[in-house]
């Protein structure tokens, strides 16, 4: 388990210094949000190469994965297209001054890379493990990550859609799956990672494969998703109006208004 999490944590972090290298051409760090999902995909590959683990359970999560990651790229990169930098890394390149390439590598890409092999722990986990019948953890798994991935996937699209329309501008999408959470598409992405933890619930590596999960639960309730957003819309008095009566992350039924 060690050298195989070692492996897939220098290709991550050899994976995203090559993107950080693409962008100091670019001079655009929101590349990073683009190729977050593909290094998932190469690590399961990465993990899957160096077992040579050929079971249905790790063929299984290399395709739920691939899944997940190629629509991701899709969907952000095509956001991103002719429009400049996004305004969080755009601050981010007028605070930092002289020091923008070192802390753009350490505190965006290097820290990206260092991420994604640790939330990949349960895939790496399921590629060292014996090969076994897929049994009721694997379908429990598989329904987890369907639920994540619809809610994942339908947020952003009623996203794209509510933007798309021009009378939505300097608006929110409180309709959908926004009706029931302020973070849709989070909510989703933290529970299709939970499924795919349950894939490991097969392998002997199940305890360390546990942070893979924890850290990505972590990251969006804490540092940055949610907390980022909701923070950019403090002072916006129709978003905390939106806020009061909507859940922040788990989908339930709107509050009624005073």
């Amino acid at each position: 388990m060690l050298l195989t999490y070692l492996m897939t944590l220098i290709i991550a972090v050899s994976f995203m210094t090559l993107v950080f290298i693409v962008a100091l051409v670019k001079r655009r760090n929101d590349i990073a949000d683009v190729v977050w999902g593909p290094g998932f995909v190469f690590v399961a590959l990465t993990a899957l190469a160096v077992t040579g683990s050929v079971s249905e359970r790790a063929i299984l999560v290399l395709l739920l994965v691939a899944a997940w990651g190629i629509r991701l790229a899709w969907h952000i990169g095509s956001r991103h297209i002719g429009k400049p930098e996004d305004s969080r890394y755009a601050r981010w390149r007028r605070e930092w001054g002289k020091r923008i390439v070192l802390r753009s590598f350490l505190q965006v890409f290097f820290l990206q890379g260092v991420l994604i092999s640790i939330v990949s722990l349960p895939v790496t986990a399921v590629a060292v493990g014996p090969p076994s019948p897929l049994g009721m953890f694997d379908a429990l798994g598989a329904a987890i990550w369907t639920i994540g991935f619809f809610f994942e996937a339908v947020a952003d699209w009623q996203l794209a859609s509510f933007k798309r329309d021009g009378g939505s501008r300097g608006k929110f999408i409180m309709t959908g799956l926004w009706r029931w959470s302020r973070h849709p598409n989070y909510f989703g992405e933290v529970v299709l990672w939970w499924g795919i933890y349950f894939f490991a619930l097969s392998t002997p590596n199940a305890w360390v494969a546990l942070l893979g999960p924890l850290t990505i639960t972590l990251l969006i309730l804490n540092v940055s998703g949610v907390p980022m957003l909701e923070e950019k819309y403090r002072d916006n008095p129709d978003y905390q109006a939106y806020a009061a009566r909507t859940s922040v992350f788990f989908p339930l039924p709107p509050r009624k208004e005073r």
